[in-house]
């Protein structure tokens, strides 16, 4: 109940820049997303070898604390900057903010779930994780509301006040149930720094099978949403044209997203996980993906009709591939990396989660500029997509047995009860 509520107050917090930051993109189109992301992807490269000091250096406690507090406080930094947009302009803007709530996103919602591995065996992690995941699931859907409700009331700039505040509420309950997890282990050797190389998340991804899987599959599934996000960010250039208005369309597009995350955790997913195991999780939101791109290759931009709702079909390959990101796709891969070893779970895990995911971004977004210079329209790059897709399912399939994988425990058996005497 801890994480699940910890995990809520980290969603909500980020859920609540993140339609600040796209209004942003929004306001620039696609052409400007290499750039942006071109940006965010050194960024990363730079942060992992101090990522990695830090976790060689400090326990589990001060990890937590140092990052979360550095991230409350850039947010409140960021105010001024936002109160001034429209004379900084939203390009200049845009590049800094899009690149910070990205590095914030990243290792913010990473350090959770490598905290949660490190404290959930496999075992309990196919059972609990999906609940922890919905508990994130609906501050993702808390977060775009509130933003509908305070930026008419408040403006863009003020509603990073109240993400910070969201984001120290986790830090404080994850403090906490770092202190009861010591206390009923008995022992401190889990919250210990976990040492080794600064460049060991980068080491293990040559020599670790699962890591690679995890790689190649980010870049894949990446180039799925980035795909759908670029597209995206050229519909609002052309049918939005204030911040304010931007930022709504997107706030929809993510509380219709995080609605179906919630919906897919509170069915599917958990019974999927327990059930057929957590490589499962991985496989079909591939075949998903791949669906829906071949909707969008024979329709294009068009509206469709959905429970009475009208929406361009783009919408809803993005609200579908994110959906299942999210509420299937999460919480299986973080399943799975309960059965490596600490430092993988950190250091690896960090460096596919940051350096890795921005590297497709940029690949992604400058393949997508180029395709529409020579004049590749929606259709043709959606079926590009769905060969992508049918390669996410092949490796996803993969992963979930790779064979460098700890095994997976076998359940406790309850002792059987010895006869009675009557008996």
């Amino acid at each position: 109940m801890l994480s699940a509520l910890a995990f809520f107050f980290v969603m909500t917090a980020y859920y609540i820049v993140r339609p600040v930051r796209d209004q942003l993109s929004g306001a620039v189109g696609s052409q400007s997303l290499p750039l942006f992301y071109g940006v965010v992807f050194l960024v990363m490269l730079l942060l992992t070898p101090l990522f990695g000091m830090l976790v060689a250096r400090f326990n589990r406690k001060q990890l937590l604390g140092w990052s979360y507090s550095f991230f409350v406080l850039c947010l409140i930094a960021f105010v001024p900057a936002f109160v001034a947009q429209d004379r900084i302009g939203a390009r200049p803007l845009g590049v800094v903010f899009y690149v910070w709530v990205s590095v914030f996103n990243l290792f913010v919602v990473s350090l959770f779930w490598s905290f949660m591995a490190d404290i959930f065996g496999s075992l309990e992690a196919r059972k609990v994780f999906p609940l922890i995941a919905l508990g994130g699931m609906a501050g993702a859907i808390f977060g775009p509301i509130i933003t509908k409700l305070l930026v008419q009331l408040i403006g863009v700039a003020m509603l990073l006040v109240v993400s910070a505040a969201a984001l120290l509420l986790a830090l404080g309950l994850l403090l906490r149930l770092s202190a009861q997890q010591e206390r009923r282990d008995g022992h401190a050797q889990q919250s210990e720094p976990v040492g080794g190389s600064l460049w060991a998340g980068v080491k293990e991804l040559w020599s670790r099978p699962f890591l690679r899987y995890m790689a190649i599959l980010m870049l894949l599934g990446d180039g799925i949403g980035t795909l759908a996000y670029a597209l995206m960010a050229d519909y609002a250039k052309a049918h939005f044209h204030d911040n304010v208005a931007r930022t709504s369309f997107y706030n929809d597009l993510d509380l219709v997203t995080n609605l179906l995350g919630a919906v897919l955790q509170l069915t599917v997913t958990r019974w999927l996980m327990v059930r057929h195991g957590a490589g499962w999780g991985l496989v079909v939101p591939a075949l998903v993906n791949l669906v829906l791109l071949l909707a969008v290759v024979g329709l294009g931009i068009s509206d469709v009709s959905l429970l009475g709702f009208s929406a361009p079909m783009l919408a809803v390959m993005m609200v579908g591939s994110r959906g299942f990101a999210y509420g299937m796709t999460k919480p299986a891969v973080d399943a799975l990396y309960t059965r490596v070893p600490r430092e993988t779970r950190y250091k690896g895990k960090n460096f596919v989660e940051t350096a890795v995911w921005r590297f497709g971004d940029v690949l992604v977004t400058s393949g997508v500029s180029l395709l529409g210079k020579f004049g590749v329209g929606v259709a043709g790059m959606a079926m590009i997509g769905a060969g992508v897709s049918v390669c996410a399912t092949w490796v996803a399939r993969r992963a979930g047995h790779s064979p460098d994988l700890l095994p997976e425990p076998e359940p406790v058996a309850l002792p059987e009860r010895a006869p009675s005497a009557s008996a």
